[in-house]
């Protein structure tokens, strides 16, 4: 078994920052990818970003820019780094873990709690 638990959010200004961390404990060989999600009351939950083990990252277009993806593989952790934040970047963020319990084996996808992050004008 898997947990990720994160941490960071709050509220914030328009033009502010804030970092997000999500760790992740358990049955872990190798996190092969992590990622953040977002969702916000009435809309559908979207990629934010994502980074592999190997440090490939992949950015929503419109974080694109503002938001860095990060990772340190030796405390199983990801980083959300938001900058110049907006309104409409306000949601519940949540962090995602594709895991090999055994290196032989491929992931399996976890979900944390989530965080929620709200971005004043």
């Amino acid at each position: 078994q898997v947990q990720l638990v994160e941490s960071g959010g709050g509220l914030v200004q328009a033009g502010g920052s804030l970092r997000l961390s999500c760790a992740a404990s358990g049955s872990i060989f190798r996190i092969n990818a992590m990622g953040w999600y977002r969702q916000a009351p009435g809309k559908q939950r979207e990629l934010v970003a994502t980074i592999t083990y190997g440090g490939s990252t992949n950015y929503a277009d419109s974080v694109k820019g503002r938001f860095t993806i990060s990772r340190d593989n030796a405390k199983n952790t990801v980083y959300l780094q938001m900058n110049s934040l907006k309104p409409e970047d306000t949601a519940v963020y949540l962090c995602n873990a594709d895991v090999s319990s055994v290196f032989w084996k491929s992931g399996e996808h976890y979900w944390g709690q989530g965080t929620q992050v709200t971005v004043s004008s």
